[in-house]
């Protein structure tokens, strides 16, 4: 299938694909004639793999490494298991750090009038 096609039935746009390809997450597909890509089923499939990857919020070192695991049928699912804990984490960092950023600015906003005056608590603490 084109990569039109392929882009359809992954859920990853053609402009990623082609980078996941540049990057090596996914092999370089084998040219028609005319030249273009032809992606076979098994390459939609790895192309949602990284996709549902994505979406759970691994990075692109982890995504490869998580392929590369997959590809392996005698893996130790503890490997697999360590990169999915390592990232629970990574995201409950940010969530924490996300929501100080939010309650930092919720306190900013309850202190700015918010008037027609040029005087503003939200100006003044990012100028700080």
């Amino acid at each position: 299938m084109k990569i039109g096609q392929a882009a359809q039935a992954s859920g990853v746009s053609q402009r990623m694909i082609r980078h996941y390809e540049a990057i090596g997450l996914i092999p370089a597909p084998a040219r028609r004639d005319s030249n273009y890509r032809d992606y076979s089923p098994a390459d939609v499939h790895r192309l949602r793999f990284i996709a549902n990857a994505r979406d759970l919020g691994f990075d692109t070192q982890e995504i490869g490494e998580l392929l590369a695991l997959w590809d392996d049928g005698g893996r130790a699912s503890a490997e697999v298991k360590k990169l999915a804990l390592a990232r629970a984490e990574a995201l409950h960092v940010k969530a924490r750090k996300l929501e100080a950023m939010r309650k930092t600015l919720l306190d900013l906003a309850g202190r700015c009038a918010g008037g027609d005056r040029p005087d503003c608590p939200i100006i003044d603490e990012l100028a700080g």
